[in-house]
């Protein structure tokens, strides 16, 4: 992800219901049931490896059998190294210790146990990198050296087309397009890493690369899963088969196109090619990890204890439910009177935000009870919050509200779509309202150039390109040569 831009905000559990849900997790239990067994008889071999004739009994410690028991337990073994469960303390001897990060795990805050997830994560996306063991054993030369020029393995490449891959199933969770948490078509997932976005019709060799970016996807999630990052339902392994019969004769190329495109909208035969979701441990692992590298990334309530002029400015480019929920752990930590007022300083201004900045307070104190009154009439006054006061005590039912000057509700109204521009740009919602306002005041575009407002000019010019009566878009774009002529632009 290049992009800098702000990404949307994510909502987080709360960090206890993540260490639990860290703790629970199959690999990092596992290596920590591993770490607590470890004692001065445990012996490791030159890469930190449990000795071949331990591992079943490190499989029976961990109450696994069957034909991958050992490999299991050689991984859960693995990962306590790699984390700091367990320190190697003599490298000749191959002997071992509990390591600190064991204390945190078992006895630290919920804070500290994420900590020591997140470093299993970063161990678990570096093994889900790596090719397949007989495919490394494959490259090896006679000194046991990997000479990844035969693999057709780049190890940055692999890494950056995961890290892309979670980075889009982290925009398709956090996005308000559809369920939040929905499971995410592992096809579409693929394609969205492959397909370019101006392409029409995906030729044979996009589609192609789509199958192969898939069956490496498949193997990574299956990865991926038992340290809790994403909840995933494998490839079906009947289309695995077909897939490899396939690449035997003719048809292989046709196979690959079907994988990556299912031919029908039916849930379960979508399902056969593979989902896979964040869970809310993955959200907070994603997150982290963005952040590291550099992107902002908020998360819902990082406002709740900044003041009134963050909480409208963070919230300019935040989606309505995610204002809505950011706004109200905002009000939460406040005595209402008291936000109100604070709310509506932090409004004021001149600059380009200022509009957007009226408009999500507007939003916030739609949020407050009538408790708030006294805040709004102790600005019905004001130039630029007057005309939001009287709408939020008309709104409500309250006594005794002065009208508006006609200059105050046109300063209001421009006030108001500069607003909108900024939040949504040129949206339906806006058409609706810009045909709304020349069809209810005749004579609106002749008084409104005159309005004191510094995006009066702006406003008028995104009127008459919005407008679908030409007559009155010419009148607008009139309307804004005069404004900006009196503006001195």
């Amino acid at each position: 992800m290049s992009d800098t831009s702000p990404l949307p905000p994510v909502r987080l559990a709360s960090e206890p219901e993540l260490a639990r849900d860290a703790l629970a997790t199959p690999l990092l239990s596992r290596a920590a049931r591993l770490a607590r067994w470890a004692g001065p008889g445990t012996r490791v071999d030159a890469g930190g490896a449990l000795v071949p004739e331990q591992l079943p009994t490190a499989a029976g410690e961990l109450g696994l059998d069957g034909d991958d028991a050992a490999a299991w337990a050689s991984e859960a073994w693995r990962l306590a190294v790699d984390t700091g469960l367990v320190e190697i303390t003599d490298e000749e001897e191959g002997t071992v210790t509990a390591g600190a990060e064991l204390r945190l795990l078992t006895g630290g805050s919920p804070h500290d146990v994420l900590t020591v997830w997140l470093a299993a994560l970063d161990a678990v996306l570096a093994d889900a990198s790596v090719p397949d063991l007989d495919g490394l054993i494959g490259a090896m030369d006679e000194g046991g050296a990997v000479d990844l020029s035969t693999l057709d393995w780049d190890p940055q490449a692999e890494a950056e087309f995961l890290d892309g891959v979670l980075a889009n199933l982290y925009l398709l969770t956090v996005g308000e397009e559809g369920p939040a948490g929905a499971p995410v078509p592992l096809p579409a997932l693929a394609a969205s890493m492959i397909v370019p976005s101006d392409m029409g019709e995906p030729t044979d060799d996009i589609l192609e690369q789509v199958s192969e970016a898939m069956m490496r996807l498949d193997d990574q999630f299956r990865l991926l899963e038992p340290v809790g990052l994403v909840d995933y339902r494998p490839v079906d392994e009947a289309l695995l088969e077909d897939t490899g019969e396939a690449a035997d004769g003719e048809g292989a190329g046709r196979t690959g196109e079907t994988a990556a495109t299912p031919v029908t909208d039916d849930e379960v035969e979508v399902a056969r090619y593979g989902m896979v979701r964040l869970t809310p441990l993955g959200l907070y692992g994603m997150r982290a990890r963005l952040l590291e590298a550099g992107h902002d990334a908020p998360a819902v309530g990082d406002l709740a204890d900044k003041g009134a002029d963050a909480l409208l400015d963070g919230t300019a480019a935040f989606p309505p439910a995610a204002t809505h929920a950011e706004t109200e752990q905002w009000l939460a930590r406040r005595e209402p009177l008291a936000a109100a007022r604070e709310l509506l300083a932090a409004a004021r201004g001149t600059d380009a935000g200022a509009p957007l900045r009226r408009l999500r307070c507007q939003q916030a104190l739609s949020l407050v009870g009538a408790v708030a009154e006294p805040a709004l009439r102790e600005v019905l006054d004001d130039a630029e919050l007057g005309g939001l006061a009287r709408v939020w005590l008309t709104e409500r039912g309250l006594p005794d509200v002065p009208p508006p000057t006609q200059d105050m509700v046109f300063w209001l109204t421009i006030d108001t779509v500069a607003a909108q521009l900024a939040a949504e740009g040129e949206s339906d919602e806006l058409h609706a309202l810009v045909q709304g306002l020349a069809e209810q005041h005749s004579g609106f575009f002749a008084a409104a150039w005159r309005v004191d407002h510094p995006r009066t000019a702006d406003v008028l010019e995104a009127m008459g390109r919005l407008h679908p009566d030409k007559k009155i878009a010419k009148e607008a774009r009139k309307a804004a040569f005069k404004a900006r002529s009196a503006q001195g632009g």
